[in-house]
């Protein structure tokens, strides 16, 4: 199973847990298995049409998921998964 590093922001709704351990052989398909395991995440995750929010981005081993396959990008047992709020300054 991979792992997802949780940030601080999605903590409450994966019931404090800082790492999630989830299966899937692509990214979606482990996102999809932290929000079955965490249902509150999956309104945070991912839009009404099962894309990933625009404010969520996701780094499969240090590498933007959305310069790779996106949700296709295929995820190894021993990948880690890190989801990083986007930040809005001013």
């Amino acid at each position: 199973m991979a792992t997802v590093k949780i940030p601080p922001v999605l903590r409450p709704s994966t019931g404090g847990e800082k790492e999630v351990s989830a299966g899937g052989d692509s990214v979606g398909a482990v996102l999809n298995a932290l929000a079955e395991q965490h249902p509150p995440t999956k309104a945070q995750l991912f839009g009404e049409n099962g894309d990933l929010n625009r404010y969520v981005n996701v780094y499969l081993n240090d590498e933007d998921v959305r310069v790779l396959d996106g949700l296709q990008t295929p995820v190894g047992q021993s990948d880690t998964l890190v989801i990083l709020p986007a930040m809005a300054g001013g």
